[in-house]
């Protein structure tokens, strides 16, 4: 080192680079905002033009093939008829510009405006507006029917407005699906598995299991050692949830659960309380996450009063759409059904 020049501090180099990084992002951010704003405003010269010609039925799609025509030698692919006809279709969708979330792309306001349903269709742009989702993660969301599983256990007011953050999540099923989908983890349906394999590739692709368990889900410790008076035990998978401000320990089963398996949970559930969790935290969470799981066995095992211990299914591939219909008329019934009971008791 040369005589009398002082080191640059390393905290202070790396202050500028995040700067720097931070600058960037906005930039790229900037972007992907512009490029949906000239696709809005494509689609809504397109819808005015047409409106113009109104009384020529085929006029619109003669307007974008040959507006497609005069514009792909010049800029290429990006003004294609499909990407044309989406532009349209978004501006249809969105009308007002106002409207638009700037942290969404392109890519991914081309997958929302294929979702029919207004209020699925507000479900995912809060999420992965919230959760800085990328178009691929958004794509997986709604692939894996996200919307229509957390409906199976709460109503649309309360999911739109927990994911809009009007509300807090009050209770584990505001957050955690039943079942999971990890299809993501490569693991076939028809190959025996261990415990240990579903472990290792939850570990393995842990930011993919993070955004299917749910949101505010931190890492803490897989194989977490719990000693209880000379004896040895260990939790599968520790989590930490900072919006419902709790514990949150996992335990994986490949087989079919068992009251065995709910007396264990409850054990590492009743020792974090004790032990681990601070005054001011709330109450740790359990969930059994197993190949098949048997209500009838969860529920006579658990006390009424039960809030702390959930049995989810795991599901190593992706739900068709009719299967998760039947799925949700099925809960439907069974809760009109709990109607009936409790208004026939009164």
């Amino acid at each position: 080192m040369a005589e009398g020049i002082v080191p640059v501090r390393k905290d202070f180099i790396n202050q500028i680079k995040s700067i720097i990084s931070e600058a960037q992002q906005n930039a790229l951010r900037a972007v992907d905002f512009n490029r949906v704003l000239m696709y809005w405003n494509i689609g809504k010269t397109l819808f005015e033009e047409e409106q113009q010609g109104l009384e020529r039925a085929e006029y619109g799609t003669y307007l974008i093939k040959n507006l497609s025509r005069a514009l792909e030698p010049e800029y290429g692919t990006s003004f294609s008829v499909r990407q044309l006809e989406l532009s349209r279709q978004f501006y249809r969708t969105y009308p007002i510009a106002n409207a638009l979330r700037s942290q969404l792309n392109w890519t991914q306001y081309r997958l929302l405006i294929r979702i029919e349903d207004e209020s699925k269709r507000e479900y995912y742009i809060a999420e992965a507006s919230k959760n800085n989702w990328t178009a691929r993660q958004l794509e997986r969301q709604i692939n894996s029917q996200l919307y229509e599983r957390l409906l199976l256990s709460s109503d649309k007011e309360r999911v739109l407005a927990v994911a809009n953050g009007q509300q807090q999540p009050e209770k584990t099923t505001d957050i955690i699906k039943d079942p999971m989908y990890l299809e993501f983890l490569g693991l076939k349906r028809e190959t025996a598995y261990y415990e240990k394999d579903l472990e290792q590739a939850i570990i393995t692709q842990l930011q993919e299991f993070l955004l299917e368990i749910g949101n505010g889900f931190a890492f803490v410790a897989r194989q977490q050692r719990i000693h209880i008076d000379g004896d040895d035990f260990f939790a599968d998978l520790v989590f930490y949830n900072r919006l419902l401000r709790c514990f949150v320990i996992i335990e994986l089963k490949t087989h079919k659960l068992t009251h065995q398996d709910l007396g264990q949970l409850q054990m590492y559930v009743n020792y974090y309380d004790r032990y681990r969790k601070l005054p001011d935290e709330n109450q740790t969470i359990g969930i059994l996450l197993s190949a098949d799981k048997n209500d009838a066995v969860v529920k006579i095992t658990l006390p009424e009063d039960n809030k702390t211990i959930l049995a989810s299914q795991y599901k190593l591939y992706l739900p068709t759409e009719e299967a998760l219909k039947q799925e949700i008329v099925k809960e439907m019934l069974e809760f009109k059904g709990k109607e009936n009971i409790e208004a026939d008791n009164e």
